[in-house]
């Protein structure tokens, strides 16, 4: 079985990178091709693989002006990136990884962790959002041509993997796929994670600052408290939420692993106020014994045990409207109760998505549908 493996891009760190992780440890030795490359931006173990990218790297400098410069360069270029020469396309793809050429004998196996944000939910975006007038008609114009292409690659596909169950009738929906279609959880590497004696004073986010993260009304709420939030990442919106941030609001970004980790167990919770299809950063909270904050939406339904009698049996506090006067109260309510939560029951939580579990999953959902089509090839 000749494999390769098809990632988006690889222009930062984020659940999805770390889902392409996994494959690579899956299959090892299989390439890895993506829009473009970044080695000092994402996760150091892809420098152990080869990394085989598209003419769109030349231009892609860094990862906003790989979002700026998309379309049409970017599309153009995930087209023409070639991999016919291969039994089984493995991919992981939140919007361009299923653009390639592929054989057509070959098995596409497309790990969805959503159907194409900007094309089928572009009220994501403030850009979008924010239009009027002849602009609102340009956007909609490129949008009608993304979701034409988008829907056209994603028929390519032979079995869909979805991330939650969520996610799978998203895929259904948008892409009007009838089979069902199986859910493999994404991956926490728990053992990249502690427990610390005791947590201190601040409360964590680690996310990409973009507009559909609501980081905005993280620091609205925060802004009122005045209690120290700690926001670990990057985005095109950084320049504006820094403007909006008191004193009391740190940014940080490019840090190590174990800085990330060292936050994370040090944290009174993390703050997680998106809707995210899975969100792998309240299973890493987890997974060093703190607890979430979060919409009680998409992923987290899934992931999380919600506060309902026994503080002691759970691991997140969830509120239910996507509002700053919502978050307000789940904050303060966790800062009378954050010690009574039980660290070592909250790990034990983020260990039923350890990694290995996740790459077996993988290694036998690829090799089972590679034999299953080579028994069909022999009989007809």
């Amino acid at each position: 079985m000749k494999l390769a493996i098809v990632h988006d891009d690889l222009m930062r760190r984020g659940g999805a990178e770390q889902v392409a992780r996994c494959f690579h440890y899956a299959f090892p030795q299989a390439p890895i091709f993506t829009l473009a490359y970044d080695p000092d931006s994402t996760y150091p173990d892809f420098k152990k693989s080869k990394v085989i990218t598209s003419w769109y790297q030349k231009l892609a400098k860094d990862e906003n002006k790989m979002k700026k410069l998309f379309f049409p360069f970017g599309l153009m270029a995930m087209h023409q990136v070639d991999v016919t020469g291969f039994d089984v396309v493995l991919l992981s793809s939140t919007y361009c990884a299923k653009y390639v050429k592929v054989s057509p004998k070959a098995i596409v196996v497309n790990y969805c962790h959503q159907p194409f944000r900007l094309a089928w939910y572009p009220e994501s975006y403030a850009e979008y959002v924010q239009a009027k007038g002849f602009k609102k008609l340009i956007l909609k114009s490129i949008i009608s041509i993304l979701q034409h292409y988008d829907f056209k690659a994603a028929k390519r596909t032979n079995y869909f993997i979805a991330n939650t169950v969520e996610t799978s009738y998203k895929i259904k929906d948008k892409y009007k796929v009838k089979e069902e279609i199986e859910v493999i959880y994404p991956p926490v590497s728990s053992k990249q994670f502690y427990v610390a004696a005791e947590p201190r004073d601040y409360y964590l986010m680690v996310t990409r600052l973009e507009y559909y993260k609501r980081v905005d009304l993280a620091i609205e709420v925060f802004n009122q408290l005045g209690l120290p939030l700690i926001i670990v990442g990057t985005g095109t919106k950084e320049s504006e939420l820094k403007s909006k941030a008191k004193n009391n609001i740190l940014f940080k970004s490019g840090l190590s692993g174990a800085e990330l980790s060292k936050l994370y167990a040090e944290c009174r919770a993390l703050v997680f106020p998106q809707h995210e299809d899975f969100g792998i950063t309240p299973l890493e909270a987890n997974a060093s014994g703190r607890p979430v904050i979060a919409y009680g939406a998409g992923g987290v339904l899934s992931t999380m045990i919600p506060l309902k009698d026994t503080i002691q049996k759970s691991t997140a506090i969830f509120f239910k409207e996507q509002t700053a006067e919502e978050l307000m109260l789940s904050v303060k309510r966790m800062e009378v109760m954050y010690l009574d939560f039980d660290p070592d029951f909250i790990r034990k939580n983020a260990s039923r998505f350890e990694e290995e579990t996740f790459i077996k999953a993988i290694q036998n959902f690829v090799k089972t549908k590679y034999q299953d089509n080579c028994k069909s090839f022999i009989k007809s």
